[in-house]
């Protein structure tokens, strides 16, 4: 919808009809519930992975229009910079070889988009932060040209009413000011989507916050901003900041932002939609001229189209998403924690790891949740994104007497959530073979303290150890990335450091 309407052209009269639909979409969605008309369990998940385009010296190019006119493809999309692409994999029923058949598609579809990014000096890489970024790069003239996207960035702009103030500390401290919403295009991701009856979401919803701190921890893929070496995986704060509609004064007050893990473990996806209202002013109202209730009332289903399009500007790490396919509603929750890559081995290795935990802690008669605090588990979010693999985290101690204790993450996952996971698999009905390959991935991390992360970071260490300059060593540590990453074996293998001589290596 975003895509008819010119931008700056709303006016009172559109946001008090907006405020109105949105609340009628609410009231709908509550009667859905109520009614029990959602679709049965069917077991699906489905993929989507931001990518990055860069060039054989490593540097971002602002080229998707171009590489996507040649890949023709309607899996590949735009993304918000103009150096990023989007690749959506059809949904799959878990179960059986479902793994190794999402990393066959996977592999088929990079490797089109590569050959065809080729054709204009370009490269896919899959990783959370492009190195090489620089902040002339992150500007309103580089957002890709799409109507939707000026759309969204003025009106962030114009709630907000100041620059955008970046400020991150990690290992170096980053701090800088954008006049739009570009840093956010640095962002790229990999979204989980897991379809869920209204009976088992809020049990879904509460695992996955509960182990988003894990999932970072293992799959830690971007330390690295505007030249800076910051968080293992600096994409949260990132995203946070360069997406936050509140001046200072409001963020004192304590009003939320938009980049969000929550505050509290839910009951229903009521909950979230309905928070999301209440503590959100809307960004983009656009109408939809469906009467929800009047569909409802005629015996159809409604699209919610104004609450679909609210809940889509309200960033949570673990998102509620309504939808309708053959005239059915069902709800999903969509995982955006992850950073893309560093191969699809990698990828599909957080996927089956994410999968299959969840399903082991939902159905746990003991949930995590009961005796883990919401803010532990926030705490424990923050604390991965900075320290990623060597972080510690707090997690409820084992037996009946209750309270917690910090534990390395790579312990926690070894020791405890590694054979959870492979039973959630299991219970899925995903073959042996899968599961043991994929988890065994993740083990190898734990093993080695090796993800993406650490390994940009060290390879970057110690290309400046041996001479290069920061820009350089940037570069090449990108363009080297950017070679194993298409050698496809996963990142804890990978040897540390450059190739002896240039390293030239296209993307």
């Amino acid at each position: 919808m975003g895509e008819k309407v010119a931008a700056g052209a709303f006016d009172l009269a559109d946001r008090q009809r907006y405020r109105r639909k949105v609340q009628q979409c609410l009231a709908a969605l509550r009667r859905l519930l109520e009614e029990e008309r959602f679709e049965r369990p069917q077991n699906l998940m489905g993929m989507e992975i931001e990518l990055n385009l860069a060039g054989p010296d490593g540097l971002p190019r602002m080229l998707n229009a171009e590489v996507l006119e040649r890949i023709a493809s309607g899996d590949f999309q735009t993304e918000l910079g103009m150096f990023n692409l989007e690749v959506n994999i059809a949904p799959h029923r878990l179960g059986g070889r479902v793994f190794d058949q999402l990393a066959e598609e996977l592999r088929t579809g990079l490797g089109y988009a590569q050959r065809k990014a080729n054709e204009v000096a370009a490269g896919i890489v899959m990783i959370g932060i492009l190195p090489t970024l620089g902040e002339e790069h992150l500007v309103t003239a580089n957002l890709s040209a799409v109507e939707r996207y000026k759309l969204l960035n003025d009106q962030m702009v114009a709630a907000r009413g100041e620059h955008f103030s970046l400020d991150i500390e990690g290992v170096e401290r980053l701090v800088c000011t954008s006049t739009s919403i570009a840093p956010e295009s640095a962002c790229t991701s990999v979204q989980l989507h897991l379809q869920v009856t209204p009976g088992r979401f809020a049990d879904v919803w509460n695992a996955a916050q509960a182990v988003a701190a894990v999932q970072i921890a293992l799959g830690a893929n971007a330390p690295f901003l505007f030249g800076h070496e910051l968080w293992r995986e600096s994409r949260p704060p990132l995203f946070l900041q360069s997406t936050d509609t509140r001046p200072p004064e409001l963020q004192a007050q304590g009003v939320r932002p938009r980049t969000w893990f929550g505050e509290r473990w839910i009951s229903s996806a009521y909950d979230l939609f309905e928070e999301n209202l209440r503590y959100f002013p809307p960004l983009l109202p656009i109408c939809d001229e469906e009467d929800a209730l009047r569909v409802l009332d005629d015996g159809g289903v409604p699209g919610l189209a104004e609450l679909a399009l609210h809940n889509g500007t309200v960033y949570r790490w673990n998102r509620p998403v309504y939808g309708v396919v053959d005239g059915v509603p069902h709800l999903r929750v969509e995982n955006r924690v992850l950073p893309a890559g560093p191969t699809v081995a990698d990828v599909i290795a957080n996927a089956a790891f994410y999968y299959g935990i969840v399903r082991a802690l939902a159905e746990d008669a003991r949930p995590v949740w009961s005796r883990l605090p919401f803010a532990s588990a926030e705490r424990n979010f923050d604390a991965a994104c900075r320290y990623g693999i060597e972080a510690e985290l707090e997690w409820p101690r084992p037996g009946r007497f209750g309270g917690t204790q910090m534990l390395p993450a790579v312990d926690l996952v070894r020791d405890e959530l590694l054979p959870l996971a492979a039973a959630g698999l299991d219970a899925w009905g995903v073959e042996p073979g899968d599961r043991d390959l994929y988890l065994g991935v993740i083990e190898g991390r734990c093993r080695r303290r090796m993800n993406g992360a650490s390994w940009q970071a060290a390879t970057f260490h110690r290309a400046v150890r041996g001479g290069l300059a920061r820009g350089e060593a940037l570069a090449a540590t990108t363009r080297r990335y950017g070679e194993l990453m298409h050698r496809g074996e996963p990142v804890h293998t990978w040897p540390v450091g450059l190739l002896p001589g240039p390293a030239a290596a296209t993307p």
